[in-house]
C-alpha cells in the first residue's frame, strides 16, 4: 500500500510526523479514512478513536477530540484539540472524569451546562474505550 506524510500537532506539541498507510478517525459528519493520493480535503474533527496504520503493519489508536483535519497536496495534517495515544491515557484520571460528569448530570443544570457535562462524559468514555477497556456503548 502507498504511504503518505502525516503530521499530528496539538496545543501540547507535535504528537507524530512521518509516513503512514492510513488514518481513520471520526469527523463531525461521520467516520473517514485517509489513504495516499487522497484529494485535497478539509473537515472538522469529531470525538472518537483515531487509528493510524504504519508502513510496518502496526496500528496505533488514540483518543481524538475536536480540531481540524486537512489534506493538501499529499500531506495530511491533523490538528486536534485532544490527541492521546492509547498507551498514554491515564485510565484512573479518565474514570474519575467519567464519574464527575455522571454526578454532574444528576444535578439540575441549565441546557448549556447539561450539553457541556454530556461532552465531558463522552470524552471520558472515548478515553476509557481507547485505552483498551471493554467497548462501551457511546
Amino acid at each position: 500500500m502507498a504511504n503518505f506524510h502525516l503530521e499530528i500537532v496539538t496545543l501540547d506539541g507535535q504528537k507524530y510526523a512521518g509516513e503512514v498507510e492510513q488514518l481513520m478517525l471520526r469527523s463531525i459528519t461521520g467516520d473517514i479514512a485517509i489513504l495516499a493520493h487522497h484529494t485535497n480535503y478539509c473537515t472538522a474533527v469529531g470525538m472518537g478513536t483515531a487509528k493510524v496504520h504504519f508502513p510496518d503493519g502496526t496500528v496505533r489508536e488514540a483518543a481524538c477530540v475536536g480540531g481540524m483535519l486537512s489534506v493538501m497536496d499529499g500531506i495530511c495534517r491533523l490538528l486536534p484539540t485532544t490527541f492521546e495515544w492509547s498507551d498514554e491515557i491515564d485510565l484512573v484520571r479518565a474514570e474519575e472524569a467519567k464519574r464527575r460528569a455522571e454526578e454532574l448530570l444528576k444535578e439540575k443544570l441549565s441546557e448549556e451546562a447539561r450539553i457541556q457535562a454530556r461532552a465531558r462524559l463522552y470524552r471520558a468514555l472515548i478515553r476509557i474505550q481507547t485505552a483498551g477497556q471493554p467497548k462501551l456503548k457511546l
